[in-house]
């Protein structure tokens, strides 16, 4: 009888533990926006692509930027420059600089110096 009390209470210590995650859980939950409000469309069909988020087009802006800098400038701008202008990591200004060029916007006229084309 005194293993079957013990069983019982040690099941409503573990059921009570349970609970409490259980609780945890609905409240992160509740915490989180509906699927409507964090941009999924609703009636999707399959296949349909999902509209870029905000932060996925920041590359658009990295390129407008680094191409107005260097459209704005007339003898064109040593990479130095550029990465003072734009404050953008080395590796993000080199990116675009071979992304415009590839787009034909832009041309080296010496090592490191771009220019409009």
């Amino acid at each position: 009888m005194k293993t079957l009390q013990e069983q019982l209470a040690w099941i409503s210590k573990t059921l009570a533990g349970l609970s409490k995650q259980v609780s945890a859980i609905a409240r992160k939950v509740k915490t989180q926006a509906p699927a409507k409000q964090r941009g999924a469309a609703a009636g999707r069909r399959p296949g349909q692509k999902l509209a870029a988020p905000s932060a996925l087009k920041r590359s658009d802006t990295v390129l407008k930027s680094v191409y107005a800098a260097i459209r704005r400038s007339r003898n064109g701008l040593s990479i130095a420059q550029l990465l003072q202008k734009t404050k953008l990591e080395p590796r993000q200004l080199s990116n675009a600089l071979y992304k415009l060029g590839k787009k034909g916007l832009v041309h080296t006229r010496a090592r490191g110096v771009y220019v409009k084309s």
